[in-house]
């Protein structure tokens, strides 16, 4: 069994395709401890053996699990050159399957073959294996990378850019369509674009505007969180990140995903000169068109600049060309749709509807007279306001 052992860590050593497993505290401890078993002392045996469970069991404890995750999620240049639909050699592939069934062998690993090996007799920690196919796995991976992902991608729905990197949001907003109450003909007009997306159709770049709390955000979130089974993520961009963008289309140009780039409360100060940047980007100029990315942005300003009234009345000779430049972003969006605070109506719609989410138990007209009571108190009428209406109520406040 020694010897086993030995040839699998020597087969580990060699890894190429899944070559980074190695630096994972799990295989990096286990191999440490396979060293141990065959040269070291007793003492050196078990402080391995320990650091190698305690490092398996941050991962949930199951060796079979953890191999599964981590091959899943793995960017390796095999995993790239397929999302890339490049020609993978003959060798490469093969060295795939190799290193897939060294990666089988160390997930069958048990336990008492490992604590047979030390020589001490007291309890010492198990960890739990499944039965898989790593190889079968794999490849049912591999075809459903359109839709289930890859790499990171397969682990998150929803990103962020730091220092220019894709990051993931690991808890991000649940949003769904059906928690949403009211504007059904503009949050249908959004989906629909979204739908196009998702199907490798194209869609138009998107432009939600209107009055604060109206849930032209959490349309966008819900949206792409409804089209996440079919290879939708969505990815925030602040406005002082707009140039970022042109160096992260260029890494998703070729993938088999669907993006949203999503660019919330966008607007700009006169003089700044990053809009005619973002316009650039909205008509391909910067990096071409792609089928698989639309940007979708807020704004509670119809045509996103700010201007003062000295500004609008312009001491510009070319005053009129100037004002036509400030105002054009806005149509450079292929689709834009307004969000209006709702009429008093569709607020006590909206109120009625949540209350009934929240299981309130109220007459309906001292609940209406409430909500109107609180809307007048805070900011008028809302999809926002009604929903903290709800909350301040159901926590009897």
């Amino acid at each position: 069994m020694k010897n086993t052992l030995s040839d699998l860590n020597n087969k580990l050593n060699a890894l190429s395709v899944f070559r980074s497993i190695l630096e994972t505290p799990v295989v990096s401890s286990l191999q440490k401890l396979l060293y141990a078993i065959e040269n070291g002392s007793l003492e050196s045996q078990l402080r391995c053996y320990g650091a190698f469970s305690s490092a398996l069991y941050k991962e949930g404890g199951n060796l079979s699990q953890f191999i599964i995750e981590f091959i899943r999620e793995d960017e390796n240049f095999f995993m790239i050159k397929t999302t890339e639909n490049a020609i993978i050699s003959r060798t490469i592939s093969n060295c795939l399957d190799e290193e897939l069934s060294v990666l089988q062998e160390l997930s069958d690993l048990k336990t008492p073959q490992l604590i047979d090996l030390i020589d001490y007799k007291n309890y010492l920690p198990h960890w739990d294996n499944s039965q898989v196919d790593l190889k079968t796995e794999y490849y049912k991976m591999i075809d459903a990378i359109p839709t289930k992902g890859y790499g990171i991608f397969a682990r998150y729905r929803a990103f962020k850019i730091v220092d220019g990197n894709l990051v993931p949001v690991k808890n991000a907003d649940p949003q769904t369509i059906d928690s949403l109450y009211g504007y059904e003909r503009e949050r249908n007009l959004v989906l629909e674009n979204t739908r196009a997306l998702a199907e490798g159709k194209g869609a138009s770049n998107v432009l939600l505007y209107g009055d604060a709390g109206t849930g032209k955000s959490s349309t966008i979130k819900a949206c792409a969180n409804y089209f996440q089974g079919m290879g939708v993520r969505l990815i925030e961009f602040d406005k002082s990140q707009l140039a970022d963008i042109p160096a992260i289309i260029d890494d998703l140009y070729d993938s088999p995903l669907k993006f949203i780039f999503f660019i919330d409360d966008l607007s700009f100060s006169a003089g700044d000169d990053s809009f005619c940047f973002l316009k650039g980007i909205l008509e391909g100029n910067v990096t071409g068109n792609s089928k698989n990315i639309a940007i979708y942005a807020t704004s509670n300003r119809r045509h996103l600049v700010r201007e003062t009234g000295e500004e609008r009345q312009g001491t510009d000779i070319h005053l009129n060309d100037t004002l036509q430049q400030t105002m054009s972003l806005s149509a450079r969006f292929g689709l834009t749709i307004t969000f209006s605070k709702p009429e008093k109506d569709l607020y006590l719609e909206i109120v009625e509807k949540l209350a009934g989410e929240h299981n309130v138990q109220m007459d309906r007209d001292e609940l209406f007279h409430r909500a109107e009571a609180f809307a007048i108190r805070h900011n008028g009428r809302s999809p926002r306001t009604a929903k903290q209406f709800l909350e301040l109520l159901c926590i009897g406040l």
